[in-house]
């Protein structure tokens, strides 16, 4: 009996999609091929979530951070182990403490820094409004809403609102400083350090690091936490003379030497110790650790 071409040719096609949707399914598990495919979904995908390993993660596919995660399943996760190992040799880490993080994006370095058990209690603020709903999606998901509050302010000082520009390209670039003109301007609100924690019920105290990066910004919200400062907690932030320029880079380093003696600079080839008052005005960004 002859076989029905109809049905020759649905069993053939039927071959061809699977062998096509396994060659594919390997192709973007690739690096390459996650790369092309998150360089590549249109603007009707607002949010994906990967699985990281130990943890899930939510973001917009449109913004850098979230393409960074979904080609390498984490957003330098290896800073935050490089500066938990430091503290940790340095006998800088108090287990009951409070980790304060101004800037917490969409909470990739939050939920790294939860996982790692170091703090008992880890206070996150973030005033974009694209961020901070994905944030607190990343904190409940991983079920980590006992251990860490999200607030939705930026760190100032004084209370009221401030002008914010939103970075399209890369939220992680959006400022209180206008960096691009095609930022998009908007107000949100603005809180002192002191008043952020005292909201929560937080005596300064209890602070065991705090951690910044808000982009050209710390030298305001430095100013809204001189008791933590004169306390000496540590402070790990991103330094970034290229928006503060020279003059403010030289009263910030000024500021900065009053309070802390001595820091960790991250260069990309390594660690150096130095004198604060030494810190570098001529480099245009690196990441420095005030020690007490």
């Amino acid at each position: 009996m002859a076989a029905n071409p109809l049905l020759t040719k649905k069993y053939w096609m039927k071959r061809i999609r699977k062998l096509r949707n396994a060659a594919a399914t390997r192709f973007f598990d690739t690096r390459f091929g996650r790369r092309l495919l998150i360089e590549n979904i249109g603007p009707r995908i607002l949010t994906m979530t990967v699985d990281a390993g130990d943890h899930h993660m939510t973001f917009s596919p449109s913004d850098y951070i979230g393409r960074k995660v979904f080609r390498k399943g984490h957003f330098e996760r290896e800073n935050v182990d490089r500066l938990l190992a430091v503290l940790r040799e340095r006998g800088l880490l108090r287990k009951d403490s409070v980790l304060l993080e101004l800037g917490g994006n969409i909470g990739t370095q939050t939920v790294y820094f939860a996982l790692s058990g170091a703090y008992s209690r880890i206070v996150s603020v973030e005033p974009d409004p694209r961020n901070f709903p994905l944030l607190k999606t990343n904190i409940e998901q991983n079920r980590l809403e006992t251990t860490v509050t999200a607030v939705n302010c930026a760190a100032g000082e004084a209370s009221g609102e401030i002008d914010f520009f939103m970075n399209a390209a890369n939220h992680g670039k959006s400022s209180a400083i206008r960096q691009s003109p095609t930022d998009i301007r908007i107000s949100v609100p603005v809180r002192p350090v002191a008043a952020i924690l005292g909201d929560l019920g937080l005596d300064q105290s209890t602070v065991g690091l705090v951690w910044m990066d808000i982009e050209g910004y710390e030298p305001v919200a430095c100013r809204s936490m001189t008791e933590l400062m004169g306390r000496r907690v540590p402070l790990y932030m991103e330094f970034t003379p290229l928006f503060y320029g020279p003059e403010q880079t030289r009263d910030f380093i000024m500021t900065l030497a009053s309070h802390y003696e001595d820091c960790l600079v991250f260069f990309e080839e390594g660690e150096q110790q130095m004198k604060v008052r030494d810190l570098p005005g001529s480099i245009d960004q690196y990441d420095v650790l005030f020690l007490p």
